[in-house]
């Protein structure tokens, strides 16, 4: 085993397949000083959840967690399931419960090798923004999609209350989030951590571009260069690649539906390295992403 601990990260676990469960299960860090960055998608139930933190906690010198998509989902199987903003506030106190850093911490600093670097754990969430090619409003964009046969499941199970909206409640975020950052001191890099992409050009390679409008917001497409970022890490579109990007490594590290990564197996850097950098490489990945409603 290592002697010298990396600042490595993985997104969309996705523990309620019994298969993914098993990768989860086998995951175990390098060095003993190993911080793990969970880029959202743990699952959807909260038993699965505290499952996969508690486990990853006792792992890993430290976690940091932002949510995703499916940890916010208002489950029907989900026994006492909370909504919007009472559901997020109920993850960040179960993290908080189990020493695990979330987007309402104080920004953490990785000091191991490829370091001093603030960790900067983001929860953004997506505005429709991204809109379908070919039009030129959300009301279109989404109007296309379901022409198409396309509906984020985030429809049906992701509620914003007490926001009236979706959008209300990531322009919300977007200030917030926006505000800290500006305030943050210019003496380290940042590394950025969002569920979705910052920026649309990761998505460009998806198949199903009528997905795209689930996926971000135009809003942060500039963070990277305003704010002294290293890196960025996300997840979401079940795309596993590191790609640079005006110059900045953007690293989406999921691991995706059993039916995903059975078709490549299982990659050996499952925890991504981000720190110490490692030298940029294209990883194997479909272009056709999660190609459905339910990512």
């Amino acid at each position: 085993m290592s002697t010298q601990g990396a600042l490595r990260a993985i997104s969309d676990l996705h523990v309620g397949y019994a298969d993914n469960r098993e990768v989860v299960e086998a995951l175990r860090p390098s060095s003993p000083d190993d911080w793990l960055i969970v880029a959202g998608d743990v699952g959807e139930r909260m038993e699965d959840i505290v499952w996969a933190l508690t486990l990853l906690s006792e792992r890993f010198a430290q976690v940091v967690w932002v949510p995703g998509n499916h940890e916010l989902w208002t489950h029907p199987d989900d026994p006492g399931a909370l909504r919007g903003v009472a559901r997020y506030e109920q993850l960040v106190a179960l993290c908080r419960r189990l020493g695990v850093l979330t987007p309402e911490d104080p920004y953490p600093t990785w000091t191991g090798p490829g370091g001093p670097v603030r960790i900067a754990p983001l929860f953004l969430l997506y505005d429709y923004s991204f809109l379908t090619p070919g039009t030129t409003t959300v009301e279109e964009s989404l109007a296309a999609a379901r022409e198409a046969g396309i509906v984020c499941t985030d429809e049906y199970f992701l509620h914003p209350d007490p926001y009236p909206s979706r959008q209300a409640w990531c322009a919300a975020r977007l200030a917030e989030t926006e505000r800290r950052l500006a305030e943050t001191p210019r003496d380290l890099p940042l590394v950025l951590v969002n569920h979705w992409p910052l920026i649309r050009r990761p998505t460009e390679v998806m198949t199903h571009q009528e997905f795209v409008q689930w996926c971000g917001t135009v809003h942060s497409a500039d963070w990277h260069l305003r704010f002294g970022v290293t890196a960025v890490v996300y997840g979401h579109l079940h795309i596993p690649r590191s790609v640079s990007y005006d110059g900045v490594p953007f690293h989406e590290v999921s691991l995706g539906y059993p039916r995903e990564w059975r078709r490549f197996g299982l990659r050996s850097d499952l925890a991504r390295q981000i720190l110490p950098a490692q030298p940029a490489a294209r990883l194997p990945f479909t272009s056709a992403g999660f190609g459905g409603g339910s990512a």
